[in-house]
């Protein structure tokens, strides 16, 4: 009997086994991808089976598992590796605005003055402190988030939560001059 007719017959009598750890490991595969990586684990325990070493069974659960984690490994590493370089080219192509640069470029605000002081009085006067600062470095000098913490010695998430509340009593004050 040739050697590949021998693994068909033992592959037979142990696919189950693929499946087995499969689900003991909670793996759902669609693509077959898992499988495949089974199969290929199975052949090569097969082939470097020693019968010294103890029974072929309890070789092809090691080996299967074994493999069957390190591709899941390597797929959760793939997707956190592509996770982050999407998170990047975002970071790296957001420039403030709402929209990307290549929809729409940042316009240069230097040498335009802000001329409507009772509209700014009638906006300051809705705003504590430090929302005032949010609205004059965030939206009148264009500064970022960072910027504005690191000069009010703050935390981003300080400088957003200002810009929150500012935009919320702004709107609320707007919608009711509208009134």
């Amino acid at each position: 009997m040739k050697e590949n007719d021998m693994f068909e017959e033992i592959f037979k009598q142990n696919e189950k086994r693929i499946y087995y750890h499969m689900h003991k490991l909670g793996i759902r595969d669609p693509f077959g991808d898992f499988y495949s990586e089974g199969l290929y684990a199975m052949w090569t325990a097969y082939q470097k089976y020693e019968p010294n070493k103890g029974p072929l069974a309890t070789y092809f659960n090691y080996t299967i598992r074994n493999r069957l984690i390190d591709l899941i490994r390597k797929k959760t590493n793939d997707e956190q590796n592509e996770e982050d370089y999407v998170e990047k080219e975002i970071l790296t192509s957001y420039n403030g605005n709402k929209h990307s640069a290549s929809q729409m470029p940042i316009m240069d605000t230097s040498g335009i003055e802000v001329e409507d002081d009772v509209f700014w009085e009638r906006v300051f006067s809705q705003l504590t402190e430090k929302q005032r600062k949010w609205v004059y470095y965030y939206i009148i000098r264009d500064m970022s988030l960072k910027e504005i913490a690191e000069q009010e010695n703050a935390s981003v998430e300080a400088v957003k939560d200002w810009g929150k509340q500012a935009r919320k009593k702004l709107r609320a004050y707007f919608s009711r001059e509208e009134s």
